[in-house]
């Protein structure tokens, strides 16, 4: 193919390099190239800072429950004996997520459904398990200024149940999704961190529990 070339007063000049192509073939410096993208998606940062404000939030109030609870005003309250089979039904809901997320993993997307329905239901019943908790205390006649213990016990319960409850709601979004046939074997993200989420409030609980418990 013959070269083109430009003559100015006498001095030949060759005609300009084609642009370089950077990151592949289609010119896109690589930035569309899943190997090279960022391993953490959006949804997993938010995911990750909110739990770890979360995690922060009840930090805190753990340690200023295990301080005060040496104090010479503290008087220990029996919780309420609706918490074991509470706790239990949440243990349940923790398995019937994962399940879900492993079914849709396979491509099962029906089982993906019925399960995740499953933990669902199983995290309202702990949640309506929690106020019906709340109901023995004032029953008993323990309030939120009763005690120091009482006055933790309502607000660390209180706290995760709305924290929980948020979770259902983000549970239901995915579901929704889920309906639609927007989720798949390779595209459940939005399941698989509601599943963390719930996982975590799962363990989150248990802690709870236990500081409450060992009072």
């Amino acid at each position: 193919m013959p070269t083109l070339v430009e003559e100015r007063n006498g001095i030949v000049v060759p005609p300009p390099l084609p642009p370089v192509e950077h990151g592949g073939p289609d010119g896109n410096d690589g930035r569309n190239d899943p190997a090279s993208s960022f391993p953490i998606s959006k949804g997993q940062i938010g995911v990750w800072i909110l739990l770890t404000a979360i995690l922060m939030l009840f930090a805190g109030l753990s340690s200023a429950y295990v301080v005060l609870r040496g104090g010479p005003t503290w008087q220990n309250i029996e919780l309420p004996s609706l918490l074991w089979p509470n706790t239990a039904i949440l243990l349940l809901s923790s398995v019937a997520i994962e399940i879900s997320r492993r079914a849709v993993r396979r491509g099962d997307i029906q089982s993906m459904k019925r399960w995740l329905v499953a933990g669902g239901v199983l995290g309202l019943a702990f949640l309506g398990g929690q106020l019906a908790a709340w109901q023995q205390l004032v029953n008993a006649g323990v309030y939120l200024p009763s005690t120091l213990q009482s006055s933790f016990f309502y607000i660390l319960s209180g706290l995760h149940g709305l924290h929980l409850l948020g979770g259902v709601i983000a549970l239901s979004w995915v579901l929704f999704k889920a309906l639609k046939n927007r989720l798949s074997a390779v595209n459940h993200e939005p399941l698989s961190l509601c599943a963390l989420y719930w996982h975590v409030m799962d363990g989150l609980w248990i802690y709870l529990f236990l500081l409450l418990l060992l009072s």
